[in-house]
């Protein structure tokens, strides 16, 4: 087996990389598993404390990251005979969080597992199992050693050998 090549550094400097700022939003314990019972359709404040035994300090200042970063909105209910409540549905941006969440499922399912997994999605279409995966733009399924990074050269200049890093290109136009 070959072992890949040494790599000194990333290819996108944290500051420019999307992922690291998504680990910055949501990357913290709590906020992971709020979203986590979010994603499975709780709502509201109390049902979110009960589940996950979280601080309602904590609870409260992750909530209001998550309103203020636009993946989860305030939302008011009233139960008949009740005061009048908030709730914290997903917003589009929270909800397509579903990926991610669903491809780091299948992950602990392989690697963390201790029997089968106790969640799993299926297509209504034909009741066979989904799992996540690359695909190209036509739709064919990527191999791992077929994929290659590709980063924009004003973000990240590529080194010349023995003369550090090359100057941005400038777009001529």
């Amino acid at each position: 087996m070959t072992d890949a090549p040494v790599i000194r550094r990333s290819p996108v400097k944290p500051r420019d990389c999307n992922l690291a700022r998504s680990f910055e939003l949501i990357g913290d314990r709590w906020t992971l598993l709020i979203l986590r019972s979010a994603m499975y359709g709780v709502r509201r404040f109390d049902d979110f404390q009960a589940e996950l035994d979280v601080p309602r300090s904590v609870l409260s200042a992750r909530l209001a990251a998550l309103v203020d970063a636009g993946i989860m909105e305030k939302r008011e209910y009233r139960e008949e005979g009740q005061r009048a409540r908030i709730e914290y549905p997903l917003t589009r941006m929270g909800s397509q969080l579903g990926l991610p969440f669903v491809a780091m499922t299948e992950w602990g399912d392989r690697w963390l597992s201790e029997g089968e997994p106790h969640f799993g999605l299926r297509s209504r279409a034909n009741g066979q199992k989904l799992r996540v995966m690359l695909v190209d733009e036509r739709g064919k399924p990527v191999k791992p050693q077929d994929i290659q990074y590709v980063v924009d050269d004003e973000v990240w200049p590529q080194e010349t050998p023995g003369q550090g890093p090359a100057k941005p290109r400038r777009k001529s136009g």
